[in-house]
């Protein structure tokens, strides 16, 4: 296993409990939204496993407020991080996760990605780009021994969410990292081509989305100004 990442104390973190799991892995130091960063993890990784089996796009990227208020160089971030790295990662390991002849590519999205959330506009836009990337080239692979397999996890208790001041009473639970993480190991065994994190009110949520969009606008609505509130210092890019 080889993990990418920009901060070498987290890295550090990830490879200690990894290995109390008896699991041996590679860290390696690198900010995959830079065309240089994302060369030197493909180089290493094929470099320290030989090959790849199984590339997971989980890499991510936040700001939220409103959209005049969000900076040019805030919104390219998340464009860089969200979409552009996982799609130039996944091509660029094309070769290897088809000579594995069973691989698979795991692009962890968003559920904002299936419900367009105020005051997250970009950051709804590069994940509903990355889900339909993902269906795109699902499709594109089929037969070839390639799964793609898309997550859209909700509120999830990562340092990503640290700056966020939304909770329970607006509706943001925040799910443990690990749950997640499991849900995706199961996907993977069953072949899934989604994992969709949140249970029956996000799954209500979404048919609510598809089926009376106006209907979820007035709830939006009637939260704006706590969920503005709630959400204009978070950042984590």
């Amino acid at each position: 296993m080889a993990i990418s990442g920009r901060r070498t104390d987290k890295l550090d973190d990830a490879i200690a409990s990894l290995r109390v799991s008896g699991i041996t892995a590679k860290a390696i130091v690198a900010d995959v939204a830079t065309e240089s960063g994302r060369a030197a993890t493909i180089e290493k990784v094929l470099e320290t496993l030989g090959g790849v089996d199984i590339l997971v796009n989980n890499a991510g990227g936040v700001r939220a407020g409103r959209l005049e208020n969000t900076t040019e160089s805030e919104i390219r971030a998340m464009i860089e991080v969200d979409l552009v790295a996982p799609i130039f990662l996944t091509r660029a390991l094309l070769p290897s996760l088809r000579e594995s002849g069973d691989s698979a590519v795991v692009n962890v999205a968003s559920g904002i990605a299936l419900i367009g959330m105020p005051f997250y506009t970009t950051y709804a836009a590069v994940k509903a780009g990355l889900a339909h990337f993902g269906e795109a080239l699902r499709r594109e692979l089929s037969g070839e021994g390639i799964h793609v397999l898309t997550v859209y996890p909700g509120a999830t208790e990562t340092p990503m969410m640290r700056s966020s001041r939304a909770g329970a009473e607006i509706g943001f639970v925040r799910e443990p990292a690990i749950a997640v993480a499991d849900a995706i190991c199961s996907g993977l065994e069953e072949n899934a081509f989604e994992v969709i994190r949140g249970g029956e009110a996000r799954a209500q949520m979404i048919a609510l989305n598809r089926n009376d969009p106006a209907a979820l606008d007035r709830r939006f609505a009637g939260m704006k100004a706590v969920l503005e509130e709630a959400v204009r210092d978070h950042s984590a890019l």
